[in-house]
């Protein structure tokens, strides 16, 4: 009996001490991101520019979308949307340069329940992720709102030895996340850390526009009248949603442009046209800004 008490104290012990650890320690070894979206466009639209800064630079990056999209289009449904979105989100991978994973949930029907606790655990464990990033739980899509109580539900459990014992908890604390949005209540959206996307901002636009049941065709709000009907009504819509997206992120250097200052420096922040933003969770590790730098290395006045 007290060699069990022993070992249960050592155990709570030794998760209490996981937020002290160094990140990396002395390692030398790549950052691994994991990246939870409710739907096959979420972590794109939101994470893409900074995971095709981190590929660059070699670091492991993985998109993972909570629902197979399969209600998510005006004009089809089930299996062969499910089965398109799939693909469309390999293609903008391909482009991104990092991996992606689509789990076979339907769309509008994720629930924060204990298997997809589960599920969630063990992605992130899986990955030995370094930084998790995911939608915030106050948001206008129940699969958005639900993505984020998952991942706040997992942070503390990935590191629970006998929580889904088949797979070994993480020796350290992931950073989690939340990516940006600009819903107000019950708490604004607050930049913890913005990143400049200048320098991969076409790679990204490339990236969206491969999603084209969302953006060209309109996803599940479009119909036959607004949808392309040629060609070249298609390539002009193209042109159309690249700009606007690329106005998307350009509002969001603005909005974000003190603390892009204050992490790049007055000349530099004043000059970046393109950023996304993360909030940090208040579960998981806490970093500090010199940790924030060694976790988004392109980050640099």
């Amino acid at each position: 009996m007290v060699r069990f008490i022993s070992v249960i104290c050592a155990v709570v012990l030794g998760i209490a001490c996981l937020s002290q650890r160094p990140l990396r320690a002395a390692e030398n070894r790549p950052l691994r991101i994991i990246v939870f979206g409710a739907h096959p466009d979420d972590c794109e639209i939101r994470a893409g520019g900074v995971a095709a800064l981190w590929a660059k630079a070699g670091h492991q990056v993985k998109f993972v979308s909570m629902t197979n999209g399969d209600i998510g289009h005006w004009a089809m449904a089930g299996g062969p949307l499910a089965q398109r979105r799939t693909a469309e989100v390999q293609e903008a991978a391909r482009i991104l340069g990092i991996t992606t994973e689509v789990l076979d949930i339907h769309d509008g029907e994720l629930l924060p329940t204990l298997e997809n606790r589960k599920t969630m655990t063990r992605l992130i464990r899986q990955w030995q992720a370094d930084i998790v990033i995911g939608h915030r739980p106050n948001d206008y899509h129940p699969d958005h709102r639900y993505t984020g109580v998952l991942m706040q539900d997992s942070a503390f459990m990935v590191a629970v030895p006998f929580f889904c014992p088949d797979v070994p908890p993480l020796k350290r604390n992931p950073v989690f996340l939340y990516s940006y949005d600009n819903f107000q209540r019950p708490n604004p959206f607050r930049p913890d850390i913005v990143v400049a996307i200048d320098d991969v901002i076409e790679q990204k636009l490339d990236a969206l526009l491969a999603i084209e049941s969302q953006f060209i065709e309109g996803g599940a709000l479009g119909s036959l009248e607004t949808a392309p009907q040629t060609e070249a009504d298609r390539q002009k819509k193209r042109e159309e949603v690249r700009e606007a997206f690329r106005r998307r992120f350009a509002q969001i250097a603005d909005k974000c442009r003190d603390r892009l200052i204050e992490l790049y420096g007055p000349e530099k922040g004043k000059a970046i046209n393109y950023a996304e933003a993360f909030e940090v969770c208040e579960y998981g590790r806490q970093p500090t800004e010199q940790e924030i730098r060694e976790l988004f290395p392109f980050i640099s006045p």
